[in-house]
């Protein structure tokens, strides 16, 4: 004699069970093996993966640190004030273009905020790019560098922007290289 998993209900046959059938269990197992299925692919759609840094972030911190390293330059050379401050200007500006261009890329919702990308901690090659504390931001000079260490530092961002615009196509290579060409004329004009 088979075991009633249930009573049962009152009207219904004796022979006429309410207990659980193999293929409606089957149907509920195979049921909530799907439901916990979309619950963790739902959770973890919800849950940003972390992203490479914007390849541009290291521009934007160079040309930062260029331009607080030509202001402070102007108290060491007071007589190339003119083409100190030139030089803080652009870079300041080729900082203000580059984030402008990372913004582009990240979007911005609806009202009028922007995402913020989880990312990884941008590791960036010794000797390449801009002096940066342990966030990755700039670090303010302590002491003001002279006219060479300052034309030696534009030199290391012409050449950083020129090699980062031979791995990247469209705009952002073309930015890249005028940046490079900007950089390469405050090292050969301005600074000469």
């Amino acid at each position: 004699m088979p075991i009633r998993l249930l009573a049962p209900h009152a009207g219904c046959s004796p022979g006429h069970s309410t207990g659980f059938s193999r293929r409606t269990a089957l149907r509920l197992a195979g049921g909530g093996a799907l439901g916990a299925f979309a619950l963790g692919a739902t959770t973890a759609c919800g849950e940003e993966p972390l992203q490479a840094p914007d390849p541009l972030a290291a521009q934007v911190t160079s040309a930062k640190a260029d331009a607080a390293a030509a202001t402070a330059a102007i108290a060491l050379a007071p007589q190339r004030q003119g083409a100190l401050s030139t030089i803080a200007a652009e870079r300041t500006a080729h900082a203000e273009a580059l984030q402008a261009e990372i913004d582009r890329v990240i979007g911005v919702y609806g009202d009028g905020t922007t995402p913020v990308p989880r990312t990884r901690a941008a590791v960036t090659p010794s000797g390449a790019g801009a002096p940066g504390g342990p966030t990755g931001t700039p670090v303010p000079p302590t002491t003001p560098i002279g006219v060479e260490q300052l034309r030696d530092q534009l030199a290391r961002s012409r050449q950083s922007a020129a090699d980062l615009s031979r791995q990247l196509s469209g705009f952002r290579a073309g930015l890249l290289a005028s940046i490079s060409a900007s950089c390469a004329t405050e090292v050969g004009v301005l600074l000469a």
